[in-house]
């Protein structure tokens, strides 16, 4: 019997609905670790079920360095101007304009396969789909730009 308290625990660790940290939990007969695995996987492969909506919100994130020299604009789309306006949306467009200031990808494709600087072995692409997932929006990279003084 999964207990409430691990319950809510988990859900606040994953930011997941309590009936699918339950079923989570259930699932793998009460391991933690395996748990927050099955509700990585659930929510990618839920992101996955929304490829084909249509990406006509979203935010812009930025991100200048210390130094003033280096900066970088990121364009992260998403369905709904609701989620366009939710904070950890907009966190993680910011994150990923970190990301093209620090490592200059050259492309979508390289910037996507990145690992992210803040999150460890997480790339780019798996950090938009967690998120996707969580939210439940179809999230995409849209435009982004590197600009560095000489």
């Amino acid at each position: 019997m999964i207990d409430a308290a691990t319950i809510k625990k988990i859900r606040e660790v994953t930011g997941a609905g309590m009936l699918d940290c339950k079923k989570a939990l259930e699932a793998t007969e009460g391991d933690w670790d395996k748990a927050l695995a099955w509700l990585k996987e659930k929510g990618l492969a839920n992101a996955d079920k929304k490829a084909d909506r249509e990406t006509n919100e979203g935010y812009i994130g930025s991100y200048v360095h210390a130094t003033g020299k280096i900066g970088a604009l990121v364009e992260l789309q998403c369905e709904t101007d609701f989620v366009a306006r939710n904070d950890e949306f907009k966190a993680l467009a910011q994150e990923i304009a970190m990301q093209v200031a620090a490592m200059d990808p050259q492309d979508e494709a390289e910037l996507l396969a990145m690992e992210m600087i803040k999150r460890g072995e997480e790339t780019v692409e798996q950090a938009i789909k967690a998120l996707s997932g969580k939210i439940g929006e179809k999230m995409a990279l849209g435009r982004f730009v590197r600009l560095q003084l000489a």
